[in-house]
């Protein structure tokens, strides 16, 4: 643990970490930031091919689904440990 007086160690952008309780929203808003991205990506692709309208539709697409997404995983992030506690031996 750190005391008040040691800096926090940087990350590679030179920025400070942040201490160690905050993983549990750090890690679901990175893991809702690139799964929106991909899956909004292949869906507007999907949906209306390479367009000149594709950036912005698409970013609007990712925008709207990441607001959904990071909320919703903060919710069942607890229900899906278990779930997978189920599955899995942990030792």
């Amino acid at each position: 643990m750190n005391s008040p007086k040691t800096p926090l160690p940087r990350n590679f952008l030179g920025l400070r970490k942040l201490p160690a309780r905050f993983a549990g929203i750090v890690m679901p808003l990175l893991l809702s930031i690139l799964m929106t991205f991909i899956v909004s990506a292949i869906s507007t692709m999907r949906g209306i091919g390479i367009t000149p309208d594709f950036l912005r539709l698409w970013l609007g697409a990712w925008g709207l689904s990441w607001l959904v997404a990071f909320p919703t995983l903060l919710a069942v992030l607890p229900l899906v440990r278990r779930a997978t506690a189920v599955f899995v031996h942990m030792e």
